[in-house]
């Protein structure tokens, strides 16, 4: 028996009863739940996340990032390249297929082990390796392409071009100009062609296309672009109006078409919506320590809006919910949130 009260239902440990103790919190075996399924933890096995503990399976679901080698969800050591996840097992040299758990370098914009990357350097004797038929791209080697026979007696000759000795540079990864011809005109390309929408262009066509200009920068965007505010950003210019540092996914605040990170946005114009993430009008609600424009301080369950001042509403995991719907929570969630607020409420009048 323990002197300590359950962390869920505030309520003692009877004289014989099986108390369930973890990190120094003490539980009723029935109130011991995942939070999300409130299902018992199978082998007692529970994942924490913000203080919260889930099963595996809704831990997974919610929070586990999926590997980009396999698929499968990871839980416990991630690698990270390229905004994508691997398990360690699945991330290995693009050349031999070994895993890199010793470290890596990027070869051709892959990962790849140093000794392979130093293999393939000495091979190409820093010259570049064209990615579809594997040869080094150089100048010691100039080929033609012949149109057509002028006259077969003689066996001469009508050469359509000199193969450009320069690489080409297609979705990353370096090619012989020869082996791509224009989209649009089906010409043969030279090193100068330009990749648009997943395509490459000659020159002369690339200039009839509409390209999307940066904001920042004011330069054609000819590769990803971040589409924000009603304008089109390169990913490395698209930063916060203040201490222009780069999004890079994370989530911004707009404020007179101009976008900043949440620290500077809260010191320049205060709490944003949590609704809008954009800056609260005069008429702005206040509650488990977020803000709402009043027009947005909305059920979380079924979107009606809430009005503090004539509607009674409930706090369910942060966030706002009508009466309606908590009546449709199961009975027994019902029962621990009641208690949950009664102890709330006890501690309210004992500080008053």
């Amino acid at each position: 028996m323990t002197s300590s009260l359950c962390a869920i239902c505030r309520e003692g440990f009877g004289l014989n009863e099986s108390v369930v103790n973890a990190n120094g919190v003490h539980w009723h075996q029935q109130c011991f739940v995942c939070v999300q399924c409130l299902q018992p933890f199978p082998d007692g096995l529970f994942f924490e996340h913000e203080g919260r503990k889930y099963c595996q399976d809704d831990y997974e679901l919610l929070f586990a990032p999926i590997c980009s080698g396999c698929g499968q969800y990871i839980i416990g050591r991630i690698f990270t390249h390229k905004n994508s996840k691997w398990h360690p097992k699945c991330f290995t040299c693009y050349i031999c297929g070994d895993e890199l758990n010793g470290g890596f370098v990027k070869y051709q914009g892959n990962p790849t082990c140093k000794p392979c990357a130093g293999r393939a350097r000495a091979q190409a004797d820093s010259k570049y390796l064209c990615a579809r038929c594997n040869h080094i791209i150089d100048t010691e080697h100039l080929t033609f392409k012949v149109r057509d026979i002028i006259d077969t007696e003689h066996l001469t000759f009508k050469v359509r071009d000199i193969i450009d000795t320069e690489h080409l540079t297609f979705k990353g990864e370096p090619y012989h100009p020869h082996h791509f011809d224009c989209f649009d005109c089906h010409r043969p390309l030279t090193h100068r062609a330009k990749e648009l929408h997943s395509h490459l262009f000659c020159f002369q066509c690339y200039d009839t296309k509409e390209i999307s200009v940066c904001a920042a920068c004011k330069k054609p965007i000819e590769g990803r672009a971040v589409s924000a505010i009603d304008k089109k950003w390169h990913p490395e210019h698209f930063a916060c109006a203040h201490c222009e540092r780069p999004f890079a996914g994370e989530r911004f605040y707009e404020n007179q078409g101009l976008a900043y990170c949440e620290v500077h946005y809260k010191k320049l114009f205060g709490d944003p919506c949590f609704y809008c993430c954009q800056s609260t009008s005069d008429a702005e609600i206040a509650q488990f320590g977020k803000t709402w424009c009043e027009p947005h301080f909305l059920c979380h369950g079924c979107d009606a809006l809430l009005k503090p001042s004539s509607m009674k509403f409930l706090e369910i995991d942060l966030q706002p919910h009508c009466k309606k719907c908590y009546n449709k929570l199961p009975e027994e969630y019902k029962k621990r949130l009641k208690k949950i607020f009664d102890v709330e409420d006890k501690k309210k009048s004992a500080k008053k």
